[in-house]
């Protein structure tokens, strides 16, 4: 399937934004959606829309039987072991919460260390201090190189025998940088720690695989990956999640409730509380037939090849930073000397084409970096490299303009 096949098939990009064909490249925040994960979110709604789990009626029954289809299809798709593995969450967000409260909360102590990067999003932040400060635990990180990428030496220094968590992105959503996930776990397992892995910006552009990466904990959301809003999945290893308490309490996930006690459902229906996220859960299903279907390899070429005539292009004009690693996911993060990022995404916008300015949920980052904030387009699937050429375009002139304001 061609470039402009596949475009066909996301209803959105058919559209003049400021009397400009819309370029979209803010994947990195949301992606867009094919026609067949509407379509597939639309059908449950229009066809067999019920609670699941609960009726025996024939509604419920096939919802029921879409929604644990959609687990299964998520279970093969990152290669986890079971099902059972295989939690719905409202996003990557609630998932690495999760592990914050059910397990972090449950399992450190004064004394013990959790281990992050100067790169993480703020979902995988904030959660890990929230934990610190409840348990007396240490908030430790890793330094990043120059290029932002991290080496193997400084992860050995960082995690010691005390370290109980390493909870770290597969992806930067700035910097694109691709951490060696696999070679940290492994020194963190050394340790004795547990791995985490923000898969948020991985999982929609790379094949994942969690047993190949024996991390413990894997997070990812469905909006950025062509999938509905709202929905997202935390994989964990069934020894530990057998082990773990609930981080919400209600229907659903109960086995039985007395008064002054309840049990639990096994895995791993008892972190799902309440009426799940059940059309999200089918779109994600939806979504990730389609990204197979294209293919991971096809994906990564195109975005790889998309992100390196992106920094070839830009790297043309004068006075623009860009910062990252020369090899990374398909995504470009810059500034233009003297002209703040918001002005630069919103003279882009006036040229129909949509970028990302601001801290991106990274202000850590942003303060290693030396800046308040960046612009940021990033790739998928369906840009192509006439797009790349808008852009470059459109700074071209963001920057011309500044320069005959001032």
């Amino acid at each position: 399937m061609n470039i402009q096949d596949i475009r066909k098939l996301f209803p959105i990009l058919d559209q003049q934004v400021n009397g400009r064909d819309l370029v979209y490249l803010d994947s990195a925040a949301t992606s867009q959606k094919p026609l067949s994960v509407i379509e597939a979110v639309d059908k449950y709604y229009r066809g067999y829309n019920s609670n699941v789990h609960r009726g025996v009626h024939t509604l419920g029954t096939k919802a029921t039987d879409e929604y644990e289809g959609a687990r299964e299809k998520v279970r093969k798709f990152i290669n986890a072991g079971s099902t059972e593995e295989v939690i719905f969450t409202r996003g990557a967000t609630t998932a690495l919460n999760t592990v914050a409260i059910s397990y972090a909360r449950a399992y450190l102590k004064a004394g013990d260390e959790i281990v992050i990067t100067h790169m993480e999003h703020h979902a995988n932040v904030i959660p890990w201090q929230q934990a610190a400060k409840a348990t007396g635990a240490t908030l430790k990180y890793i330094p990043l190189q120059e290029d932002g990428t991290i080496a193997l030496e400084d992860v050995k220094k960082t995690v010691t025998e005390n370290t109980k968590i390493v909870s770290v992105m597969q992806v930067s959503n700035v910097l694109g940088t691709i951490n060696p996930i696999k070679e940290i776990g492994k020194v963190a397992h050394e340790k004795g720690a547990i791995m985490v892995v923000d898969g948020a910006q991985s999982t929609p552009h790379m094949k994942v695989d969690v047993q190949d990466l024996d991390c413990d904990f894997f997070a990812f959301s469905a909006h950025k990956m062509c999938g509905p809003t709202g929905v997202g999945v935390l994989y964990g290893k069934k020894t530990i999640l057998e082990k773990m308490e609930p981080a919400e309490f209600g229907g659903e996930m109960i086995d039985f409730v007395g008064l002054y006690e309840s049990s639990w459902k096994e895995l791993p229906w008892k972190f799902e509380a309440g009426t799940p996220i059940i059309a999200g859960a089918i779109g994600l299903g939806a979504a990730i037939d389609f990204l197979e279907n294209i293919g991971f390899d096809t994906i990564e070429a195109h975005e790889h090849k998309l992100a390196g005539y992106a920094i070839e292009r830009l790297s043309e004009v004068e006075g623009l930073t860009i910062y990252g690693p020369k090899e990374r996911a398909g995504l470009v993060t810059f500034n233009i000397e003297d002209v703040h990022p918001h002005d630069v995404a919103t003279i882009l916008d006036a040229e129909g084409i949509a970028v990302r300015a601001g801290h991106h949920c990274a202000q850590p980052l942003m303060k290693w970096l030396k800046v308040s904030s960046t612009a940021r387009a990033s790739f998928y699937l369906y840009n192509t490299e006439e797009e790349v050429d808008k852009l470059v375009e459109g700074v071209i002139k963001t920057k011309e303009y500044f320069s005959n304001v001032f």
